[in-house]
């Protein structure tokens, strides 16, 4: 059995906060960089160049990547052999707090109600999952609504089948435009339940940029989907061009033989993240 105290889980969440601000990780970069080599549109090409390049500003000078700095998503796995000293659901909050807090980040969170702003971006929206062994995995995903909001979540009838499923992911990625600022990462969630095809479909954002699905035949409907979505040329920003999105990537569950959930988390080309392990 080991001993975690909840101190180091807050000083890990609010290093990440402040870090997926500021630095994009290696994975959207090279998949950005590769959207530009790939490039047909003059266009988006130069705006890609733009987007590198605010990308390497906002790491060296320290500002934030995108001046949308998010409401944060934790995602803890928790090993059944690892003991956490003190309040785990605290030491996150008070983490992000910190992070927003010391890192000057924009405060975004308010009551759904009210419209009234916490003022600390607080709360963040955590999900801990227990598993075997001695590890405490904590992963950081802020994300901007230009992007959430046009996410989507259908309940579609079995009958609709994997070529229904693939329609209304398509579907909800055009329709989405430039709102997201593409080019996008394209998360999915096939199966399960209402709530957890929209948890797999957030939680599968964490995957490497454009690496594929360990199931053969879901790797064949993530590649489908990349190519159905960037023929239709909504193109980087909304500009035109075959990069609307950079990669999709997809995560099932066992269902009900009556129900096929589909669910789409659109992200947008500032994908930050951060994932760090205790």
């Amino acid at each position: 059995m080991r001993t975690i105290d909840a101190n180091m889980v807050t000083e890990a969440v609010k290093d990440m906060a402040v870090a997926a601000a500021h630095h994009l990780e290696p994975d959207i970069l090279d998949g950005l960089l590769a959207a530009r080599d790939r490039e047909t549109s003059p266009l988006a090409k130069n705006v890609l160049d733009l987007l590198l390049v605010n990308a390497d500003i906002a790491s060296r000078e320290m500002i934030p990547v995108c001046q949308d700095t998010g409401i944060c998503t934790v995602f803890v796995t928790l090993g059944q052999e690892v003991r956490v000293a003190g309040d785990l659901q605290a030491a996150i909050q008070e983490g992000v707090g910190l992070g927003y807090a010391e890192g000057y980040l924009r405060k975004s969170v308010c009551d759904p109600v009210e419209r009234v702003n916490t003022g600390t971006n607080l709360p963040a929206v955590v999900h801990v999952e227990l598993v075997s062994g001695e590890e405490c995995r904590i992963a950081f995903l802020p994300k901007g609504c230009g992007s959430e909001n046009m996410s989507g979540l259908r309940m579609l009838p079995p009958s609709a089948g994997i070529p229904g499923a693939m329609d209304y992911i398509v579907e909800t990625v055009v329709k989405a435009g430039p709102n997201p600022c593409p080019p996008l990462v394209v998360g999915v969630g096939i199966g399960g339940t209402f709530e957890r095809a929209a948890f797999m479909a957030k939680k599968v954002l964490l995957r490497p940029v454009g690496e594929p699905s360990t199931r053969e035949d879901v790797a064949r409907i993530e590649a489908e989907l990349l190519a159905r979505i960037n023929e239709q040329g909504r193109g980087v920003l909304g500009l035109g061009g075959c990069n609307t999105a950079l990669a999709v990537h997809v995560d099932t569950f066992p269902t009900h033989i009556a129900s096929l959930p589909v669910a789409v988390n659109i992200q947008c080309h500032s994908h930050r993240h951060k994932q760090v392990i205790l």
